[in-house]
């Protein structure tokens, strides 16, 4: 086991640098574990205030039940009622909403005629439509009780319109398996696991490069080449012994690397989804060997592995959703990224995120995309073959 022990030794004199990349990504990922145990309660939606400012030529029941009812979603802001300090507001972001009341606004109200608030927006502001929602609604809301019960005055109109519209509803934010996502201490597997396994797609080919291709370009040193087929050794045992030693140190990074994810999410780690991203990686693994097989069959000198390997594994990462979510970017980079076993590494492991059903059907997609993978390792795998059976050729 002449041919393997010297692999391994090869790769051991590299641990150093491989430890840099490996290092810098558990720590990219224990930083966001021990982010997210802070998030304890329950994620809730609140209203962002919009900065308003209210000016009423009267002041009746209805028209401060109206301001109450606003100062529930929006910030009043003092302006002075000039049509120029208006304007500068409204011009620096100031106010994004100016509410008037015109003088007999109540009295054309309660007579049931066109009575108008008036306004002055800030073009393309996102606070518009809903703070138009908010006085409609509240003057809807008068114009039933109105309707229905004519005799009503002013005080119990507006007391009634504060009860009725100071009621609301709870929302609790579940994902689609029904489970809480406000428990982020123990991760739900469309967190903290599927952000750690999106990440492995550029950590793992980096160190299977920097071991793989550093090993071959030892092995396919032409002296030493040489002189161990001139050794007592078959070429079959020689080359055996050699994917022997490469298939040892994969398997042996690809375990290091997910082993981390089930320490610290080992609530979201056990379960399906996780079971399907850990196939998925597999997949990917067998597709990260070969391309670093091809790429210690092209490189020549062990200076330049570096630089190929941070090349060739930076550049899909960017275009195919690993450090930029693929719903961000366009078409046309999604299908140059196709290309790339990377892609279909993402595509898969966002579509098992997704899951709550592992049937086969369900499965299907994210299986397909696994496929292509493999597609790729044995793409990958002819190349290498080929290049190398032309270099020995060559020597």
């Amino acid at each position: 086991m002449q041919v393997f022990k010297l692999g391994l030794k090869i790769i051991r004199k590299n641990i150093p640098m491989m430890m840099i990349y490996v290092g810098t990504f558990l720590g990219i990922t224990i930083s966001f574990a021990f982010a997210g145990t802070s998030r304890q309660q329950p994620p809730s939606f609140a209203d962002e205030k919009a900065d308003v400012a209210f000016f009423a030529a009267e002041s009746t029941p209805l028209v401060d039940g109206l301001k109450r009812e606003l100062s529930k979603s929006v910030n009043f802001v003092d302006v002075r009622d000039d049509p120029e300090a208006i304007q500068d507001a409204l011009y620096f972001e100031s106010v994004t909403y100016v509410v008037r009341i015109p003088k007999g606004f109540t009295g054309q109200f309660l007579a049931g005629k066109d009575a108008k608030v008036e306004k002055i927006t800030l073009p393309d502001s996102v606070y518009n439509a809903y703070l138009d929602l908010a006085v409609n609604r509240y003057l809807s809301t008068a114009r039933l009780y109105l309707k229905n019960d004519p005799g009503i005055s002013q005080r119990d109109l507006a007391a009634r319109l504060d009860t009725d519209l100071s009621k609301g509803a709870k929302v609790f934010l579940t994902d689609t398996a029904g489970r809480d996502n406000g428990s982020f201490s123990g991760y739900s597997h469309t967190g903290f696991t599927a952000f750690y396994f999106i990440y492995l797609a550029y950590v793992l080919p980096l160190v299977l490069i920097f071991g793989i291709t550093n090993v071959m370009a030892v092995y396919n040193d032409r002296d030493l080449s040489r002189r161990n087929f001139c050794a007592p050794i078959s070429f079959v045992r020689y080359n055996l012994q050699f994917i022997l030693a490469t298939c040892a140190f994969s398997l042996a990074a690809w375990v290091i690397l997910v082993l981390p994810c089930a320490i610290l999410d080992r609530n979201g780690f056990f379960t399906g989804n996780a079971a399907a991203q850990v196939l998925n990686s597999f997949a990917f693994l067998l597709c990260a060997s070969a391309f670093a097989f091809l790429i210690g069959s092209l490189v020549k000198g062990r200076s330049t592995v570096s630089a190929v390997a941070n090349v060739f594994t930076l550049g899909p990462c960017f275009i195919s959703g690993v450090f930029i979510p693929q719903k961000y970017l366009n078409d046309a980079v999604l299908r140059i990224a196709s290309f790339t076993p990377v892609y279909w590494y993402v595509t898969a492991d966002n579509k098992i995120a997704e899951l709550t059903d592992f049937g086969l059907m369900s499965l299907s997609p994210s299986l397909f995309c696994m496929l292509v993978e493999l597609c790729f390792a044995a793409a990958f795998l002819l190349l290498g073959l080929v290049v190398g059976k032309k270099r020995r050729a060559a020597d």
